[in-house]
C-alpha cells in the first residue's frame, strides 16, 4: 500500500515538474524585432512625395470624374458601392475618404482560431491594456477596426458611420443592430500609419445566421470588397467546413489574389502530423476554391510566445517572415492601387454616361408629335438590344464588352430617374470646364497613367497651371455638329 501511494506521489511530482517547465517555456515570449524590420517600420517614409500624389489623385477625381458621375447619376445605378477589383459592384461614387484611406487586411476565419492574437502579436499589443480579447471559447462579437490616431481611444460604430472623411459611412444601411456591434480602436503606431487591420467575428457553424440580429454575410461582403488582404485563419483542430463557411468562400469567389490561408497554431502540431492536417485543409477547401492557382498558404504560429519545443522553428520563422513579405508589398503598393481604383472606376462612369446618351438620343428618334413617350421609352428599356443601345457603344468607343453593365440595371435605373432628367453629351459642355466627357478619357487616357509613372519612377508628381485654367485654350467639343 505505502508503495503505492510513493509511486502515486512520483507522478504527481513529475506531473506538476513537467506542467511548470511548460508554462515557464509558455511565458518566454518571441523575438519580434523581424516584424519592423521586414515591414521597415524604422525607415522614416517620405511623407510629401505620398501627399502630394494624394492631393493629384483627389484633383483629378474632383475635377474630371466626379462632375460625370453628378451629372449622370451614377451612384443609383444600384445600390452597391463602386469597385475598381474583380467581384465588386457598381454603385455610389467614390469618396475622398476611400481616396485617402489606407490599405485594409482582413482576418476572417471560424472562432478561436487565433485571429485577435495575430492582430496583438502583429501590434506588439500583448499584456498592453489595449489587446485585443481573447481566449478559448467565441470572443469576438464586433466588427473591430484598429486604425492609426493621434491617441489611444476607442470609437462607437455609429461615430464611425457618421464621419464623412473615414471610409465607414456606407455601413449605416446595415442598420443600428450593427453599428453596436462595431468598433473602432485608434492607437499611435507606426504599422497603423500604413495599413488598418479589421478583425471580424469568428464563424460559428451551429449558430443560425438571423441569430447576430445583422446581415452577417451582407457586413463580410462589404469589408471583403474593400480589403487590399485577406488573411483566413485556421486552427489545425478546426478544419471542419460548414454552411457559414461555404458562403464565405462564395462571397471570396474572384478575389484570390487577395487571399492567403493561414495554418496557425502549427507548433501543437508533431512535423508528420502537421503534413496530414496540411493536406486535410486543401482537401476541405478544393470545392470552394475554384481556381488554377490556389491562394497561398502559410503555416505558422502567430501569437507572442516562442514555439513549443521540438517543433519546426526554422520553418515556423520563415513562414512568418515570407508573410510580413506579403504584407509589406501591399503597403508599398498602395499608392498605385488607389491610381487604379479611381481609373476602374472613371471608366465605368464613362461607359455609364455614353449609354445613357445612348438612350436619351434614341428616345429623342424614335419620338413623334404623335407619341406617348412614356410607351416608347419603356419600349427602349425593355428591349435595349432591339434599338442596338450596348452595340452601338462597343462599335464606336473603346469599351471592352467584358465592362458593359448588366442591362437590367438600367431598367431599374431608368424606373426612378426620368429620361428627361439628362442631358446628351453634347450638351455637356462649357466655355470654363471644357467637355464633361473629354476631361473624363483624359483623366483614363493621360492624367492617371502619368500619375502612375511618376510614383513608380520616384519623381513627385505636382500640379501644372494649365490643369485649372486650361492654358486659355478654347474647349473643342468633337460631338457638336458644325
Amino acid at each position: 500500500m505505502k508503495g503505492t501511494v510513493s509511486i502515486c506521489c512520483l507522478l504527481a511530482l513529475l506531473l506538476l515538474q513537467a506542467t511548470a517547465e511548460v508554462e515557464e517555456f509558455d511565458n518566454v515570449l518571441r523575438d519580434r524585432s523581424h516584424i519592423d524590420e521586414t515591414l521597415r517600420l524604422a525607415t522614416e517614409e517620405k511623407a510629401t512625395d505620398y501627399a502630394a500624389a494624394i492631393q493629384k489623385l483627389r484633383k483629378v477625381y474632383h475635377t474630371s470624374v466626379k462632375p460625370m458621375e453628378q451629372a449622370y447619376k451614377y451612384n443609383e445605378l444600384r445600390q452597391h458601392e463602386i469597385s475598381a477589383y474583380p467581384g465588386r459592384t457598381l454603385g455610389d461614387s467614390a469618396t475622398d475618404g476611400e481616396i485617402t484611406s489606407k490599405p485594409m487586411v482582413l482576418f476572417l476565419g471560424p472562432w478561436s482560431v487565433g485571429k485577435s492574437s495575430m492582430i496583438n502579436y502583429l501590434l506588439g499589443l500583448h499584456d498592453s491594456p489595449y489587446q485585443l480579447y481573447t481566449g478559448a471559447e467565441p470572443t469576438t462579437s464586433e466588427f473591430t477596426v484598429i486604425m492609426h490616431g493621434e491617441k489611444i481611444r476607442s470609437v462607437e460604430g455609429i461615430v464611425m458611420a457618421a464621419d464623412s472623411s473615414r471610409s465607414f459611412s456606407p455601413l449605416e444601411k446595415f442598420g443600428q443592430n450593427f453599428l453596436e456591434k462595431l468598433i473602432g480602436i485608434e492607437m499611435p503606431h507606426k504599422m497603423l500609419e500604413r495599413v488598418t487591420f479589421v478583425d471580424t467575428p469568428g464563424i460559428i457553424e451551429n449558430r443560425k445566421q438571423q441569430e447576430r440580429g445583422y446581415p452577417f454575410n451582407d457586413v463580410c461582403q462589404w469589408f471583403i470588397d474593400r480589403a487590399d488582404l485577406i488573411f483566413v485563419v485556421f486552427d489545425p483542430t478546426k478544419l471542419d467546413v460548414g454552411l457559414e463557411l461555404e458562403m464565405l468562400f462564395r462571397q471570396l469567389k474572384g478575389r484570390e489574389s487577395q487571399i492567403r490561408i493561414i495554418l496557425n497554431k502549427a507548433d501543437n502540431l508533431a512535423t508528420q502530423d502537421l503534413m496530414r492536417v496540411y493536406g486535410a485543409l486543401f482537401w476541405s477547401l478544393a470545392p470552394l476554391i475554384n481556381v488554377t492557382e490556389p491562394p497561398r498558404v502559410y503555416v505558422s504560429s502567430f501569437w507572442p510566445y516562442d514555439y513549443a519545443p521540438d517543433t519546426s522553428r526554422e520553418l515556423f520563422k520563415r513562414e512568418e517572415i515570407s508573410l510580413l513579405e506579403d504584407l509589406n508589398q501591399v503597403i508599398e503598393n498602395r499608392m498605385e492601387n488607389k491610381i487604379a481604383f479611381i481609373r476602374q472606376h472613371a471608366i465605368r462612369v464613362r461607359i455609364h454616361a455614353l449609354l445613357v446618351d445612348r438612350y436619351v438620343q434614341t428616345f429623342k428618334e424614335k419620338m413623334s408629335f404623335f407619341s406617348d413617350p412614356e410607351l416608347v421609352f419603356q419600349e427602349i428599356v425593355d428591349d435595349p438590344d432591339k434599338f442596338y443601345i450596348f452595340k452601338s457603344i462597343l462599335a464606336k468607343t473603346n469599351v471592352s464588352k467584358f465592362d458593359l453593365p448588366n442591362r437590367d440595371a438600367y431598367r431599374d435605373f431608368f424606373g426612378i430617374n426620368p429620361i428627361a432628367n439628362f442631358k446628351p453629351l453634347t450638351s455637356q459642355c462649357s466655355y470654363i470646364g471644357g467637355c464633361l466627357l473629354e476631361k473624363i478619357e483624359k483623366a483614363i487616357t493621360n492624367e492617371l497613367p502619368a500619375l502612375l509613372s511618376s510614383i513608380n519612377s520616384g519623381k513627385q508628381p505636382g500640379l501644372s497651371s494649365c490643369e485649372v485654367t486650361g492654358c486659355g485654350e478654347k474647349p473643342k467639343n468633337r460631338y457638336r455638329k458644325n
